[in-house]
């Protein structure tokens, strides 16, 4: 009695519905060409309609076992194969809870952490987050460690809307209180964020020289007197 081997059948994709038909016709026709989803409709496509897997390999420019398990795949879970299953690849380094840290940090005052300085830079905040500083003195080590570089702490911080910019001139106050007044203000912003503090000032008034124009020999004009210093009159505040 001779022995025979049985030769396997050759994969083919399924039959198509007419719907299936009309979706991955649409796809091949609208999509781009380099796209998974679209090389994986050609192939299916492709299959059913009988042609061989050798021949829809070079179509595709992919290899022959890449074909057969595309369309073992459509067979078994229909046009839900034509989705890329993406690796989930390395883990996240920073997270959203180190995001918060990050950005709640660069808005308020390093003063407040009892740091030496009055501003962040991005390479102090860097710094300060990574618990360099920390290592110098405990009372200055976060109250979680964050390491991150300084471009990407900057790509955080902007796609936060947080930017470093030039503050308004001000006078420093020698009030005891200016930190608790101070606290007290941020606590009543972000608690209700549609209330306002308006303040202003000016003065002390006092009559100050203005130019006009004279009558003078070339790049020789008149010369008035600049105000240097003004101690005395009117002085004006305002608050709400």
């Amino acid at each position: 009695m001779e022995s025979g081997c049985v030769m396997s059948q050759p994969v083919r994709a399924r039959r198509l519905t007419q719907d299936e038909g009309h979706y991955l016709l649409r796809l091949v026709r609208r999509g781009k060409h380099e796209s998974i989803r679209v090389r994986r409709a050609l192939i299916v496509m492709a299959s059913a309609s009988g042609t061989m897997v050798p021949t829809i390999a070079r179509l595709v420019a992919a290899d022959e076992d890449t074909v057969r398990d595309v369309i073992h795949a459509f067979n078994a879970q229909g046009l839900a194969c034509l989705d890329p299953h993406w690796a989930g690849g390395h883990p996240r380094r920073i997270t959203d809870a180190d995001i918060t840290v990050i950005v709640e940090t660069a808005t308020i005052r390093p003063r407040k952490h009892g740091l030496p300085f009055t501003h962040w830079s991005i390479r102090k905040l860097a710094s300060y987050l990574s618990g360099r500083y920390g290592r110098r003195d405990p009372r200055w080590a976060p109250v979680r460690m964050v390491r991150v570089g300084r471009e990407r702490l900057r790509q955080i911080l902007s796609a936060r809307g947080i930017t470093f910019q030039r503050t308004r001139t001000w006078k420093e106050s020698h009030d005891p209180d200016l930190e608790a007044k101070l606290d007290r203000i941020e606590e009543v912003t972000v608690r209700f964020p549609d209330r306002c503090f308006a303040f202003d000032q000016f003065g002390p008034l006092s009559i100050r020289p203005c130019h006009g124009t004279c009558w003078a020999a070339r790049c020789h004009p008149d010369r008035l007197r600049a105000t240097y210093q003004r101690t005395h009159g009117i002085r004006y505040f305002h608050g709400c």
